[in-house]
This record gives C-alpha cells, sequence and structure tokens, in this order.
C-alpha cells in the first residue's frame, strides 16, 4: 500500500477496489461471519424457542440477561490482551490462541443448548440460561479478540476497508442465525401449535456447525507479527488479576443465589404497597443487582488490600483510562457525554427484546417473520448505515445523532399502529423497513461520535468502557419488557419506548451547544 490513505481525492477508485481483494480485506469478512453468529442464538431466535415451549412470556426475556457479557466485556478485556493460554499460544500465537479457544467455547455453549429441552423441567430451564450466558461471555471474548486482531494485522490504510467487510460479514451471520434459523426450525417441523424440540435441537446443532467458518479461518490465517510486548507484568501478575475477575464474578453470582427467596417475598409486599407488579418487580431486581456489584467490587477491593493483585496493576488497567476522559471534558462535560451514551439507544433496545415475540402474537409465522425482520429488516439496517455516513459527513455528527434520535422514537409509534392493525403483511413490512431504517442512520453516528470521544493513548480500553456502557441499562431495562407488555398491553408499552426517547433528545441539545465533532 502507498503512504496516502485510500480516502485520499488523489488516489483513483481503481485502486479502492482493488484493496478489497487484499487477503486481509477478505478474511475479516468471514471473521465477522463468525461474530455475527452468536448475537441472535441469544435474543431473538432463543426467544421463539422457548415461547413454543411454552415459557412464560416475562422469563423469555429475561434470557436477553445473558448477552449482558456484551456490555461488561471491557472488565476482562485486559485479560485477554495480556494472558498467555499453555500450550496454544506457542502454537498459534496470542491472538489465534485466543480466537479459537472463544470459538470452540461458542460451539460448545450452542451445542449445550441444543441437547437442553426448555420445556422439559425447571432444571432443563436453568440448564438452557446457564449455556446462554456461556455463550454470551464467549461470543463477547471473540469480539475483542477480532477487534484487537483487526488493528494489529494491518496498516492504518486498510483499518476502513477491513472494519466495512466485518460489518459486512457480522451482519450476514446474523441473516444466518436469525431468518436462517426460523427457516429451518419451521422446515423441520415446530410451530407455536406444534412444538418440537428435535427440529430447534437440529437447527442449533447445524448453528454449531456453521460456527466452523470461523475456526478453518482462524486456522488458516497468520498471526498478527509487528505488535510489540510492552507488558510490564509477569503471567503470574496476570494469572493473579484473573482470579480478581472470577472473584467478582462469583460474588455477583453468590449474590443472587443467597437473595432468591428474600427477593421474592420482598416483591410480593412491594406489590402491595405499589399496586403494581411489574414496578415491585423491577424495583426489587435493580436493587438485587446494585447489591450484587457492591459485593463484586467488595470481594475484588478486598484482594488488592491483601496483596494478591498489584494495586498499580488495577490502576493502570482501569483508573488511568477514566481518569483520562474526565481531566480532557471536565467533570460536567463528562457526565453529560456518559448520559448520552448510556441513554441513546435506550427506545430500540427495549422494544427489540421482546419485538419477535410481539410479531409472533400478531400471528405472523417464523417464516414470515424470518423474511421481513431477519433478512429484509437486516438490508434495511445496512441501507440506514450508509445514509447515515454520508449525512454526518455532510451535516455534521451531532445533527445527525439528534435526527436518528428523533426517527428512533417516531418508528417505535409506528409499532401501536401494527399493534392495532394486527396480521397486516403490508403494514409489517412499512414497521420493520422504517424501523430498522432509523436503527442503522442512528448507530452509523452514533459510532462516529464514541470514536470522537476516544483518545488514541486508550483506545481499545476507552472504546470497550463506551460500547459497554451503551448496551447496559437499555438490557437491563430489557429484561423487564415482557413484564411491562403483560402489565400494559403492546399499545402501551410502545408509547412508553418512544417516550424514553425524550430526555435523550434534550441531552443531545445540551451536548451539541457544548461539544462539537470536527
Amino acid at each position: 500500500m502507498s503512504e496516502h490513505s485510500l480516502t485520499d481525492r488523489n488516489m483513483g477508485w481503481l485502486t479502492v477496489l482493488k484493496a478489497f481483494t487484499d487477503p486481509r480485506v477478505i478474511r475479516m469478512l468471514f471473521l465477522g461471519f463468525s461474530a455475527g453468529i452468536p448475537l441472535l442464538l441469544i435474543f431473538s431466535s432463543l426467544s421463539l424457542w422457548l415461547l413454543e415451549a411454552g415459557v412464560a412470556r416475562a422469563t423469555v426475556t429475561y434470557f436477553s440477561w445473558a448477552a449482558l457479557g456484551y456490555s461488561f466485556k471491557f472488565i476482562w478485556a485486559p485479560l485477554v490482551d495480556s494472558l498467555p493460554i499453555p500450550w496454544l499460544t506457542h502454537y498459534f500465537g496470542k491472538r489465534r490462541s485466543w480466537l479459537l479457544v472463544s470459538q470452540c467455547m461458542i460451539m460448545l455453549a450452542i451445542v449445550m443448548m441444543a441437547m437442553t429441552n426448555p420445556a422439559a423441567s425447571d432444571t432443563s430451564l436453568a440448564m438452557m440460561a446457564f449455556a446462554a450466558v456461556l455463550l454470551g461471555f464467549s461470543s463477547a471474548t471473540q469480539d475483542i479478540v477480532i477487534d484487537a486482531y483487526r488493528i494489529e494485522s494491518a496498516e492504518r490504510e486498510l483499518q476502513a476497508l477491513m472494519s466495512a467487510t466485518y460489518v459486512a460479514g457480522y451482519r450476514i451471520g446474523m441473516i444466518v442465525a436469525g431468518a436462517g434459523a426460523l427457516f429451518l426450525a419451521a422446515g423441520l417441523g415446530s410451530s407455536e401449535k406444534s412444538y418440537s424440540y428435535s427440529a430447534w435441537q437440529e437447527t442449533y446443532f447445524i448453528m454449531a456447525a456453521v460456527m466452523l467458518v470461523g475456526v478453518i479461518t482462524t486456522l488458516l490465517m497468520p498471526e498478527p507479527t509487528h505488535k510489540q510486548n510492552n507488558y510490564h507484568y509477569s503471567s503470574m501478575d496476570y494469572g493473579r488479576f484473573f482470579v480478581l475477575f472470577l472473584a467478582g464474578i462469583m460474588g455477583l453470582i453468590i449474590t443472587y443465589y443467597l437473595s432468591g427467596n428474600i427477593a421474592a417475598i420482598l416483591q410480593l409486599k412491594l406489590t402491595d404497597i405499589f399496586a403494581n407488579s411489574t414496578l415491585a418487580r423491577i424495583s426489587v431486581e435493580l436493587l438485587r443487582l446494585s447489591i450484587a456489584v457492591i459485593v463484586a467490587g467488595s470481594a475484588a477491593s478486598l484482594l488488592v488490600r491483601i496483596g494478591l493483585v498489584k494495586r498499580q496493576m488495577v490502576m493502570e488497567t482501569y483508573v488511568t483510562p477514566v481518569h483520562d476522559f474526565l481531566q480532557r471534558y471536565g467533570k460536567s462535560m463528562s457526565w453529560l457525554l456518559l448520559a448520552l451514551i448510556c441513554l441513546y439507544r435506550i427506545s430500540d433496545i427495549v422494544l427489540g427484546v421482546i419485538s419477535n415475540v410481539f410479531y409472533q402474537d400478531l400471528g405472523f409465522t417464523k417464516v414470515e417473520i424470518g423474511m421481513v425482520v431477519k433478512s429484509f429488516g437486516l438490508f434495511m439496517t445496512i441501507l440506514g448505515g450508509f445514509l447515515g455516513g454520508i449525512l454526518a459527513m455532510r451535516f455534521g455528527v451531532m445533527r445527525i445523532l439528534f435526527l436518528g434520535a428523533v426517527l428512533s422514537a417516531l418508528t417505535n409509534l409506528l409499532f401501536m399502529l401494527l399493534a392495532q392493525a394486527g396480521n397486516d403483511m403490508t403494514l409489517f413490512y412499512i414497521v420493520v423497513s422504517a424501523d430498522n431504517l432509523a436503527a442503522g442512520l442512528a448507530s452509523a453516528a452514533f459510532i462516529a461520535f464514541l470514536s470522537s470521544l476516544v483518545n488514541v493513548s486508550f483506545t481499545a480500553m476507552q472504546y470497550a468502557i463506551f460500547g459497554s456502557l451503551m448496551t447496559l441499562f437499555p438490557k437491563v431495562l430489557g429484561g423487564y419488557s415482557g413484564g411491562m407488555v403483560d402489565a400494559m398491553g403492546y399499545p402501551q408499552f410502545f408509547m412508553l419506548t418512544a417516550l424514553m426517547g425524550l430526555p435523550v433528545l434534550v441531552v443531545i441539545v445540551v451536548a451539541g451547544k457544548r461539544f462539537e465533532i470536527n
């Protein structure tokens, strides 16, 4: 490649097109495909499986929390970036060894899900939940490694094209795991009226086999060679740091396990006080989450105090990038930007958790949902992304960020029309088209916004934090969407998700007056 950027106006289109044939660019298409497979196997496809198996709607939406690993991946990203894997790292290199482990764990999790019939018993449902959590954790780890591999394996000139092919592969993977899984399950004989465990089992076995695309790509591709190892700590130090992470996770698990009965009693009492079971459930679960986080943090802090983990290591890994952000923008501006990051996608994520259940409640078949939502809808998302990028370049990121937030809220109101119209295929296409187009446009502007906040000295860590905060609160709230629908009905729920977008508009306006992206 020349020293000029591929976006240089003096460079011809032929040169740019030829760059798409670079093996490193093509490689990202297959890695993106591998990264796109797991997500919908946790969200929409699993939701429909559980619904057909007779699992309560409120319980179905709780399974969306299995993907919270994507929101917390910044916690173990430093471990993935630093810890060697015995034997594998020696033979395959740091990045490929972690990719192989994460991909094999993804396949194992999908197979575990396939081997579990959620309709069999509460124990089977708990096993399904465990497998879904493992899938979320493993796929989030794969994303961490792929991002690192992409940055380390090519010069800056190729990064934009590698990101483009990665996103394209990711969307194709989502189509396979979304529309493909629904078509397979329906074709093998499972439906809402006639549930077939064997159909879903075979479908998930096939999805596990599809992950071999990523495994084969990892085995054939070279390890990045130009990355320098500038680590200041020994493998033992990083191993102890891993123990710190495990202690935090165990704190979360133990707190949730021990608080189950108390939470049930408290929920009943609050239901009487609030006269609203949904509000009582949300309040109790938020309290449990807060306590669990405090316990996890206390367990980790204890290990630092007794000297098991070096305090300086924790400071450099987590505190310094955060301090840099606060220092560059000031406390008041930093909190404003963080509020925008946390709230921007709340409308579409909370609605998206239950959208497939809503479509099926209206009487649309899995084949129809797969055709409209998982294939046509994803195409509209890609189109919206291109549109958002062009508009952001022409009119500025903050303006399109505002436009994206407005469209995301307005398109949620279209779901109210669909709820009233019922099984109307034409309106179904219109609503899905508008919703996905708006989501793609908003995402393009939002990614540009997040990128502008990052200090290049802490790119990986700060972007991981921003990406985690972007989905954390909406995903937690989305877990209660089933209970909300049970309490208020679909039309009122969709109105509520639209109203959730109003505070976002205010934050964007205020932030836009004090923060401008060049």
